[in-house]
């Protein structure tokens, strides 16, 4: 399988708690492998329900977001309002939280439900179209740079509507890990990462898939130390960087 996956690696190196995932099956089970955190800016369990901050979490496209039942939950624009669009219609939920810092440790647990899947949607991108996980029935795979070139993918890793997912994304510089409960750990390189935070739509983001909703839940944010883990170099020189494979699809000018 073509994939710049480290699993086998982090469990020989013992860089993934050995928590059992019936104990805590969150993310929290997770430990990072490549950065070191060092100060919090955002800490989200939503537990009270009502709108949400402007500040912390900016809904795209037109899409509905509030508090409710203990999760983040996006919807799709309103009928009225994609009637009154060109483009850009809002079909899928989605939001961005502007508050990420330019590299980070991001925590977080999600799901799609409902909706209908396609070749854009559902995904969970870190800098607007700059480095995009995108689920599918065919597997899970990274694209980068535009959805131009794909970078690491796990077929057997396939997207199921309803579940929770449970993730631990480092990004520092030109290199990302992503990490998920009871699934692989995917590493990149590639040289447009390190523009994650500058363009629209920064940090963090997420879309549904069309029609569908997302919740989101037990959100933590961490900006980094300067310095990698010392244990990172070692473990780098391990890692098959999958080469990149042209996806078809043009860059956006």
């Amino acid at each position: 399988m073509r994939i710049a996956s480290i699993r086998m690696v982090l469990v020989i190196l013992n860089l993934i708690s050995l928590m059992p995932a019936c104990l805590a099956a969150d993310w929290g089970t997770l430990q990072p492998v490549m950065v070191i955190p060092e100060k919090s800016v955002l800490q989200e369990t939503f537990s009270k329900s009502g709108p949400v901050n402007k500040t912390s979490w900016q809904s795209r496209q037109g899409t509905r977001w509030s508090i409710e039942q203990g999760v983040l939950r996006g919807r799709p624009s309103s009928k009225e309002y994609q009637a009154s669009r060109t483009h850009h219609y809002g079909y899928e939920p989605r939001v961005s939280v502007p508050v990420t810092p330019a590299e980070f440790l991001a925590g977080f647990s999600f799901r799609f439900v409902g909706g209908e899947e396609s070749d854009i949607v559902p995904f969970v991108e870190f800098g607007h179209h700059v480095c995009r996980v995108k689920f599918s029935s065919e597997g899970t795979f990274i694209l980068v740079d535009h959805e131009t070139l794909k970078v690491a993918e796990s077929a057997d890793f396939k997207y199921v509507p309803g579940k929770w997912y449970h993730a631990l994304a480092e990004l520092k510089g030109d290199e990302f890990v992503i990490q998920f409960v009871d699934g692989p750990a995917l590493y990149v390189k590639h040289e447009c990462l390190a523009k994650a935070n500058s363009s629209g739509g920064n940090g963090l983001g997420l879309a549904g898939p069309k029609d569908g909703t997302v919740e989101l839940d037990n959100v933590s944010i961490w900006k980094i130390r300067s310095q990698f883990k010392r244990s990172w170099n070692d473990l780098r020189n391990r890692l098959y960087v999958m080469n990149p494979e042209p996806t078809g699809k043009e860059k956006k000018k």
